[in-house]
């Protein structure tokens, strides 16, 4: 028995009869109406792989109008469906028109059984390699997806700040608790959003980003949880949400603090419920997906000051992680500067740049208020520029008047031993061996003080 779910409608009784007798031996699921006003109800039309559509079902009326108006209420109903229109009344004008519509073929009454059984026989195996394309072009977009998703999930830095970050990813990665990343703009809250994707284990499904702040309150349900065609003025066609688009994989709702409080209900309903419903539509979608979501505001005084739903932020906030801005981060300021030159470079086929020892000081004086995107902007922005090899501090448009304090005032014994080692670090730019000579230990006791000031949280 062959593949394939055919629905054959026709008023006419001995017609259904003959059809079902011919294909239900061949095929899985043969069913049949004999109004064709009862294919709006009929249930699971989009399950139904071929229809055999009659042309004329009015009493004296043999033009094709009504098949023609039903095949396209079948194709607006269900646009992937395959449709054979019969008729007993045919001609080469009907044969084309129903073709423009849509149709797969076309069919004279009576039939040869044999001819009619082929061509029901193509229509279904191209319907089926239709779907497979379908499927293997969804495959590659998140396969392209996954790929993009390792190539930018890389952090450049070794801070002590930066590595507490990456020591608690790595404890929750391969959890599904709901992730707030909070920090400043710039800090790449993104990209520890997609380091959770890329070590959790969803690692081989989407991660689907969303830029909660850019998206307008009228549309806010159609772009997270979709629509059908024709539910709004707009809607032309079936959408699928975000929260579907994500089945499986990683969601990540950045800025989710700009959300007016009516949109954080139906956020909240969905999230609580793991249950959307598209615009138009009644029937409910269970959604799996693992939600990060991301703010630069401050969530906790935005519920005291009731533009934040309490209920909403305990339902994201299940684990909470700070991203560090660029100035706590001292010595990754000079790695980071590096792989920008490098990278850039290479973007606008220049040869590589050097920093000089002035510009590493004036990079580690600099406030950086727009954090790692501002250092990245006057980096790119010092290559396109620059004909020289070395990169000098005026070559940078940053303005150090406000200088950020390197160290800060000593205490302790162990305080002063934890300043110096930062110090040689940022002025080997993270060099171990060489930093270690500076310092007259070894490599290992340096990385054997690393290790405890790291324990202590330092």
């Amino acid at each position: 028995m062959a593949v394939g779910n055919i629905l054959i409608i026709d008023d006419n009784k001995g017609i259904l009869s003959a059809l079902e007798i011919l294909m239900q031996p061949e095929y899985e699921s043969v069913s049949s109406i004999s109004n064709p006003n009862q294919i709006s109800s009929f249930p699971n039309l989009e399950k139904i792989d071929l229809v055999l559509l009659d042309m004329n079902f009015s009493t004296g009326i043999n033009t094709g109008n009504e098949g023609l108006f039903w095949l396209r209420k079948l194709k607006e109903l269900s646009p992937g469906i395959t449709v054979i229109m019969m008729t007993a009344y045919g001609n080469i004008e009907l044969a084309v028109n129903a073709l423009k519509e849509g149709a797969y073929d076309f069919i004279l009454k009576p039939w040869n059984n044999e001819k009619l059984m082929a061509i029901v026989k193509s229509a279904i195996a191209l319907r089926y390699s239709r779907v497979e394309i379908k499927k293997l072009k969804i495959k590659e977009a998140q396969f392209k997806n996954i790929i993009n998703q390792n190539k930018d999930s890389t952090i450049i830095g070794n801070s002590i700040a930066l590595n507490q970050v990456l020591t608690l990813t790595d404890k929750i990665a391969n959890t599904d608790v709901n992730v707030l990343i909070t920090g400043e703009n710039g800090t790449g809250k993104e990209m520890i959003a997609k380091k959770l994707h890329v070590k959790s284990n969803r690692r081989n499904e989407v991660f689907i980003s969303v830029d909660m702040g850019s998206i307008s309150e009228n549309l806010f349900e159609s772009e997270l949880f979709g629509h059908l065609k024709g539910s709004f003025t707009d809607a032309k066609e079936d959408r699928v949400g975000k929260f579907e688009a994500a089945e499986g994989g990683s969601l990540f709702l950045d800025e989710i603090g700009n959300l007016s409080l009516s949109m954080q209900a139906k956020l909240l309903s969905a999230i609580q419920n793991k249950i959307i419903v598209r615009i138009g539509s009644n029937k409910p979608i269970v959604v799996d997906i693992r939600l990060i979501c991301a703010t630069n505001c401050n969530l906790e005084q935005m519920v005291a000051a009731g533009e934040f739903r309490e209920d909403l932020l305990y339902r994201i906030n299940t684990i909470q992680v700070r991203v560090p801005p660029l100035r706590q981060r001292d010595h990754d300021i000079i790695l980071l500067s590096n792989f920008f030159l490098k990278k850039f470079a290479l973007k606008y086929g220049k040869p590589q740049f050097l920093l000089s020892k002035n510009t590493k000081i004036k990079l580690l004086e600099y406030q950086w208020p727009g954090n790692v995107r501002e250092l990245q902007h006057a980096i790119e922005r010092a290559v396109i520029l620059n004909d020289s090899p070395i990169i000098k501090p005026e070559d940078l448009a940053i303005n150090t008047i406000k200088k950020r304090p390197l160290y800060t005032t000593l205490t302790t014994l162990e305080e002063m031993e934890e300043n110096m080692i930062s110090k040689t670090l940022l002025q080997t730019s993270g060099n171990y061996t060489e930093a270690a000579n500076l310092l007259g230990i070894t490599r290992q006791t340096l990385y054997n003080k690393l290790k405890k000031m790291k324990s202590n949280g330092k």
